[in-house]
Formats: C-alpha cells, structure tokens, sequence
C-alpha cells in the first residue's frame, strides 16, 4: 500500500535493479528510472527531484560522493536515500551533510522501501497555533488476553465514529514486541520507532503522518511492526515524544500498553485523562488488576485514577465465572465499566480485519463501548460546561 505523501512526488531512482522494487513502493508518485550517468545532469541537482533512491552498488564510491558533496552544498537539496550494503567513510561523512538523508539497509522489501520514502518526503508541519486541546485515554490489560487490544480498538473506532471530519483521532499501539492492533484492523504497521530513537527531537507531525495508517472510519494507527528486541531499542524518549506530538495533532488519543512496566510507561500514565485496567472474570485476572490499580495509584496519587473494566460479561444467570457482585468484592472496589462477551462477533471481526463495529454493529460489545465512551466523556463535558 503506498503511503499517500508519496503520491505525485518527482523521485530519481538511480540503478536499474531499484527500479521495479521503488515502482511497487510508490506506484503513485512520479518515478524516473535511470543509471549512474544521470548523475552527471544538471537537472539532477537543479530541478524539480525530490527525492534521489540511490542504489549504492551501481554507483561508483567516489563520483557519488562527489554529487553529495555537491549536494549537501544546496539549501534546497533533495532528500536523498541511499540503499544497498556497507558506505566507505568518505561517502557516509557526506551524507550526513545533507538536510534529509537516511540509508536503507539490503535485504529490504518494497513496504520498507515505501516507508522510509514517506518518512524523507513528510513536509513540515503548519505553523504552530494555539495550544490544541486533546484527551489521551490509556488501555493496559490486567493480564495477557484479556481483550485489553479489542477494548482499546473499539473505543478507538466508536471516538472516531464521533468525531466527524474536523476531529481527529488516533489509536497509539505500545506493544512493541508483539502488538496485535494492525492485524485486528487488516492494516499494516508503519511506526519505526526504533529507528527514530536515534533521534527523538526530530519526530514531529510530518514523521507522525509517515508513521500513521488510515484504518477507516477517520481512525489513524500508529504501530510498529513486530520486533521482540524492540523494547531494547526504544528508547524512552522517543516513545513520549510520539505521544507529545500526537497530543498535538489529534483530538482524541487512545494509547494501548503492555500490562509489564517499561522505562516510559508511569511517563505515559501520567499524562494520561483517563486509565482504563482491563480486566476478565478470573481470580487471577481480578487479583492482578487490583494490585495493578493499586501500584499505579501508588506511583501517581495526582494523576488520573485508574478505572477497571470487566471484559467478557456473561449473560446467563448461573455459570463458571464469578458474579458482577464477587468480582468487586475480589477487585475491593467497583467496577467503572463492563463489556458482555460475544466470542463470535470478535472472532469474526478479527479474521476479516476491522472494528467490531464494522463487522457486526449490534453486537453487545459495540452497546456496551458505547456506554463506557459516554461515561468517559462526561467529566470533560462537565469541565467544559463549568468553564462556560
């Protein structure tokens, strides 16, 4: 899928074997496929490119480092992406002189290919205004499987769904290692934040659009592909640096975190509207989110208090799962929220790819998100009401 950023852009592929990769990355924008020869042109350096896809092993070490050199002399320089194996020292100094530069390491497929152009080709953003007021609910799970992922896709989705055209909403998926959002939204995930800890202070809305997919409905998703080394590449900083500025762009920012602590997660609690804890009708599941709840008060008594919701409701009367009654007497308080279970309409809407909401509209889960949505909303409505 070509990110739209790359659509009708002028972009210089230099070596003949980029050339189909680079037309199935961006099947949208303005390709010229050439050779090392037209390197040599004028235009290449004074007119209307873009970007320049460099092959490195179909060039020559010195003559490319010479046009970057060149380049890199230029305020209005093309972005410039260099793919293929190892640079000689000489041309990797050169290319750090330039404005926009970023090497694409062999092996890579068009998708990777696709977006680390949209990340060169991202415009600036507009000029800063006035401070943009956005609400930043979390979603963390008490244990694994426990529907946390679909709890915070659904709310995600129903905000959306609420927002019309002048709103803007994003779901935020902060399991790095393993995050299932993209699959449970057929989408694919475009979030390099690994790369982008080298250095955070350069994310900002034009890479935060790179980064996002269009997943229907006026829902934009920030995921990052799967890695189980990502939490050691990730750093901190780039994790609530994204959030800062999604804080920025978006009117509503539904962030799902994993349930282990990571070195930014009490970072991202804390500036958080509102913490949801969810949570199944197990012992187990109803003992860890008590203690969780009990940690993050502990470690946040000014911020927002966390909220447990019970997930997989039944509806029968008798069965194995304790009442609504015994679970707050495990959980030691009451439960802010609850989603009846319909193991159908999830499964269903898992496999064909998309929002429950989407795939089967009057399940109880949609109702029943739909109610937590309005309960989450009204204290803000209240506030703004006082205000008035």
């Amino acid at each position: 899928m070509s990110h739209p950023v790359l659509n009708e852009r002028n972009v210089l592929v230099i070596g003949q074997r980029l050339g189909p990769v680079a037309q199935e990355a961006m099947p949208a924008a303005r390709l010229e496929i050439a050779g090392a020869e037209r390197l040599d042109l004028p235009e290449t350096l004074h007119g209307a490119i873009e970007l320049i896809l460099i092959d490195v092993e179909a060039v020559d070490a010195a003559v490319l480092t010479g046009v970057i050199n060149t380049l890199a002399q230029r305020p209005d320089a093309p972005a410039v992406l260099m793919a293929g194996g190892h640079l000689p020292t000489a041309l990797v100094k050169a290319v750090m002189r330039l404005p926009k530069s970023d090497f694409l390491e062999a092996p890579f497929t068009s998708v990777d290919l696709g977006r680390a152009a949209a990340v060169m080709l991202a415009e600036a953003p507009a000029a800063a205004g006035a401070p943009h007021q956005s609400r930043c609910w979390t979603v963390m799970g008490s244990v694994g499987g426990c529907g946390a992922t679909t709890i915070a896709v659904e709310i995600a989705t129903e905000l959306a769904r609420r927002a019309g055209r002048d709103r803007r909403v994003a779901l935020v998926d902060l399991n790095l290692a393993d995050g299932a959002a993209s699959a449970y939204l057929g989408s694919t995930p475009n979030m390099l934040l690994a790369e982008a800890s080298a250095t955070p202070e350069r994310i900002d809305q034009a890479l935060l659009d790179a980064f996002s997919m269009r997943v229907g409905g006026g829902l934009d998703l920030l995921a990052c592909p799967r890695d189980p080394k990502a939490f050691g590449r990730v750093s901190a900083m780039a994790v609530c640096r994204v959030l800062e500025v999604a804080c920025q762009v978006y009117d509503h920012v539904v962030v799902d975190i994993p349930r282990h602590h990571q070195a930014w997660t009490l970072d991202v609690l804390a500036g958080s509207d509102e913490i949801l804890v969810v949570s199944e009708l197990t012992v187990p599941a109803l003992l860890a989110a008590r203690s969780l709840a009990s940690e993050i008060e502990a470690e946040l008594p000014d911020g927002a208090q966390p909220r447990i919701i019970l997930n997989r409701l039944a509806s029968r009367v008798f069965g194995p799962a304790p009442s609504l009654a015994e679970a707050e007497k495990a959980l030691q308080r009451k439960a802010d929220g609850g989603v009846t279970s319909d193991w159908e309409a999830a499964a269903a809407s898992a496999n064909l790819g998309g929002a429950i909401s989407q795939h089967r509209p009057r399940s109880k889960i949609v109702r029943d998100i739909s109610v937590l949505v309005d309960r989450l909303m009204a204290p803000a409505a209240a506030q703004r009401g006082r205000a008035a």
